[in-house]
């Protein structure tokens, strides 16, 4: 699905996800009806009902298997940006063992690397447009300017290799975090889950189709169980995008702490 959908408010991706599943219910159960004419509908009718359940639980497969992808998406990409806030509230804790204009220094860089994050990186994320080509400036400088920093006390080393672990860790976790942005339900996916949802909903038509109002009724409730299925999983597709996108609020909730020595 392309960006504009699902940069959609939940209530409108809710309307065109279930207007394009009604739309093409309805396309189908016409199909049916105009074909169930003379011998034709003795010939719709003898099929077997036991189809149904076969396609059902094929279509309940692919529901659970795409969902399965999204939910696993979903959550590295938190688990992610959650390490790496904790890596970078590491750096401001240990900084103290460095009072003084380090303190200030490594705290501002902190500071820094959290506002282009969240004002630079989560809108390219959004849109797959985040490289791991160039590194993130400030934790390079910070870097370099920690293993820069004299250590006079068995303690500033312990809190330097801590410091050092850290941006390590946070380096790692923005490249899983930009890695995990590009993550989305591949367009074979949807076209075949639209695919198999079709496929049922057209054997439905057949089965019921000397009685039009159980045809209708029929064909309204899956489609109406399908379109749930897909709006699920098109609301949690791309997780930095959309209403229910992974925000950067535990980066920006060190801020304070990174900006506490200036």
């Amino acid at each position: 699905m392309s960006d504009w959908l699902h940069d959609l408010p939940l209530p409108w991706l809710a309307l065109v996800v279930f207007g394009f599943t009604y739309v093409l219910s309805a396309a189908i159960y016409a199909g049916v009806t105009a074909l169930a004419t003379g011998g034709r509908a003795k010939s719709f009718k003898a099929m077997s009902q036991s189809m149904l359940p076969v396609l059902g639980i094929i279509f309940g497969l692919f529901v659970v298997f795409t969902a399965a992808q999204v939910w696993s998406d979903n959550d590295h990409a938190t688990a992610t940006v959650s390490r790496e806030a904790s890596a970078l509230r590491s750096v401001t804790v240990f900084a103290a063992a460095f009072p003084g204009e380090s303190e200030t220094k490594l705290r501002r860089l902190v500071r820094d690397y959290v506002q282009e994050a969240a004002t630079v990186e989560w809108p390219r994320m959004a849109h797959e447009a985040a490289s791991l080509k160039v590194p993130p400036r400030q934790l390079t400088v910070a870097l370099q300017f920690v293993l820069s920093l004299p250590t006079n006390s068995p303690g500033q080393q312990t809190a330097q290799r801590q410091i050092i672990s850290a941006f390590e860790n946070a380096l790692d976790a923005r490249r899983q975090r930009i890695i995990v942005s590009l993550a989305e339900v591949s367009l074979v996916k949807w076209c075949c889950l639209y695919l198999q949802a079709a496929c049922l909903l057209f054997a439905i038509g057949l089965v019921h189709c000397d009685d039009r109002l159980a045809s209708l009724v029929a064909m309204g409730l899956f489609a109406t169980g399908a379109a749930a299925a897909v709006l699920m999983i098109a609301a949690y597709d791309r997780p930095f995008i959309g209403q229910l996108s992974i925000t950067p609020e535990p980066l920006l909730q060190i801020m304070p702490d990174a900006a506490a020595g200036r």
